[in-house]
């Protein structure tokens, strides 16, 4: 069976896009890790498959999954590229469309010169929300980490992320600390990682080991993490442009109560297909 495909990156932050109807499940967990490996596949950090809408507002609703072939719930970068292929297709009104995904509608707006924003909905600090075994709900958690602890904030923004204060993210030990919290006993659907240096209230520089994929060049729910807990912390203004590997996003969060606004570049890498008997 052949599948057509587009690539798509946001900074750097990688996906492969494939339109399917309702049902469509050829891209087994090994198929999908074959694809994403980048030496013998595709390579992506994530894949998502678009399907036709199940909302009446939604033009689209997507499913993303990571490049270990698990489904999740959110993916912010993903949601923007998804913005911008559609955008790119006709869909929406001057630059305005309504997406659907596990974690609810997207409302995504297509900015002239290749950006887009994406609403990503209310931020939740609950514990039950990420899930993380903790009651009751606290600005800050202590992690028990093999003999030494780590401090974080825990916040779902569609998806769960814990979030580190380090002085450099430069010399922060993303290889190490990063696995050791994704798998930490307490979060039991495993949690993505953000290590956040805060460079003045206004901007911060960031690196995100995610859930199922390591680290990545960019992460769109990550920024918005990042950005809400250190809102919650009193360390940042509303508006805070966030530095990551592959470039800088702009998150844009009033406080608690109000949605939480992602914003950056969405760029189509190339398209193909592939051969699904080969990957069998």
């Amino acid at each position: 069976m052949r599948i057509e495909f587009t690539k798509m990156h946001a900074l750097g932050n990688d996906f492969v896009v494939f339109d399917a109807p309702v049902g469509w499940a050829p891209l087994t967990a090994v198929r999908l890790r074959r694809l994403a490996d980048r030496h013998t596949g595709i390579g992506f950090d994530q894949a998502l498959v678009l399907e036709p809408p199940r909302h009446p507002e939604a033009v689209a609703f997507y499913r993303i999954f990571n490049a270990d072939g698990e489904e999740v719930e959110q993916c912010g970068n993903g949601a923007r590229c998804i913005a911008a292929l559609l955008a790119a297709r006709g869909a929406g009104r001057a630059g305005a469309l309504t997406l659907d995904s596990p974690a609810g509608l997207i409302e995504a707006q297509v900015h002239p010169g290749g950006t887009v924003a994406v609403n990503m909905g209310p931020v939740r600090f609950d514990p039950a929300a990420l899930p993380l075994q903790a009651a009751p709900e606290a600005d800050r958690y202590t992690l028990d980490l093999d003999g030494e602890s780590a401090e974080i904030g825990a916040v779902s923004i569609g998806n769960p992320h814990a979030v580190l204060v380090v002085p450099s993210v430069e010399t922060a030990p993303v290889a190490r600390l990063g696995p050791a919290i994704e798998h930490h006993r307490r979060f039991p659907k495993r949690v993505n990682v953000g290590f956040m240096q805060i460079v003045d209230r206004a901007h911060i520089r960031l690196r995100v080991y995610e859930r199922g994929a390591g680290e990545t060049f960019a992460c769109g729910t990550g920024a918005c993490a990042a950005v809400a807990v250190g809102r919650r912390w009193d360390l940042l203004d509303p508006e805070v442009r966030v530095s990551a590997r592959g470039g800088e996003l702009s998150v844009r969060w009033a406080g608690p109560g109000e949605s939480i606004w992602l914003t950056g570049p969405a760029e189509i890498a190339f398209q193909g297909h592939i051969d699904i008997q080969e990957l069998s």
